[in-house]
């Protein structure tokens, strides 16, 4: 049984079903396991209620089993359950980056035709000096398209240099954090670190298309994928090499609004995963 400990949630109901849930992603409470609405009332020492409606908020999610009789027991995905995850997974994602990548585009392409290349003086006079551009890189910097015959700037303009910027600032460079995060806990084999590190990178920039329908539903796909990967990559050696870490390269392509990019990252982890399946079959 899970070990009890302080709760922080804002309602008791879904502190036990946070608290339930980890333990299941933790691999503490393992596929098959059984237990009741009173063993865990008793854990935790509260009352049946908010238990047993965490319990059934936990079994609509697909972690738990509901029996009648017996109580309930941590659902036992197969590798056919799993497969159909990724395949879930892949068709929403791609959706969800495509329209990532449109707004990007749209962005880059708001950012480049303000003004027909022109700004305002600072100082609202004619003339004027140039505004300085943002320091960049030389490999930020984008190619000087070719242009037709010049029009006469707006008056009080100055030349302004185009630049290309991250469509979803902050927010992206935050996900990115997380990312590295994620990506250095897969890279070292720290199965407990990457789960809560690509939890949240997944739901943050799935975030972006503010639909909390899509999020919702791909974050319960994640969590269920982890529920089924736990057991099975702990009780292997090298478990490492399963482990995917290209979320710095899909932030990478997100941020450039590439559509390519992103399909490449994607393909290339959706393979990953499925190469996964094949082991565990080959191995089962």
């Amino acid at each position: 049984m899970p070990a009890s400990g302080a709760v922080t949630r804002s309602t008791l109901r879904q502190q036990i079903a946070d608290a339930l849930r980890d333990e299941v992603l933790a691999g503490r409470l393992g596929p098959g396991e059984e237990f009741t609405v009173k063993q865990i009332a008793e854990q935790y020492g509260v009352s049946a209620t908010p238990v047993r409606e965490a319990l059934v908020d936990l079994t609509a999610q697909g972690l738990l089993d509901s029996d009648q009789h017996r109580g309930f027991r941590v659902h036992r995905f197969s590798v056919e359950d799993y497969r159909g995850m990724v395949e879930a997974r892949a068709l929403v994602v791609d959706g969800v980056f495509r329209r990532l990548c449109v707004y990007g585009e749209k962005h880059q392409d708001r950012e480049r035709e303000r003004d027909g290349g022109w700004e305002r003086d600072r100082d609202g006079g004619g003339g004027g000096m140039p505004l300085p551009a943002p320091a960049r890189s030389p490999e930020e910097r984008p190619p000087v398209p070719a242009r037709g015959p010049e029009e006469p700037p707006p008056a009080g303009a100055v030349r302004r240099t185009p630049v290309r910027t991250p469509p979803h600032g902050a927010r992206l460079v935050a996900v990115r954090r997380r990312g590295e995060e994620a990506a250095r806990a897969a890279r070292a084999g720290e199965l407990d670190i990457l789960i809560g590190y690509d939890l949240r990178f997944w739901r943050e920039l799935s975030g972006f298309v503010a639909n909390p329908y899509i999020v919702g539903f791909l974050h319960r796909l994640r969590v269920q994928a982890w529920v089924f990967a736990v057991p099975r990559l702990r009780a292997d050696p090298r478990r490492d090499r399963w482990l995917w870490s290209g979320h710095e390269e899909l932030v990478d392509a997100v941020a450039l609004a590439d559509p390519e990019a992103v399909s490449t990252v994607m393909d290339a982890y959706n393979a990953h995963s499925l190469r996964w399946a094949d082991h565990l079959e080959r191995c089962s």
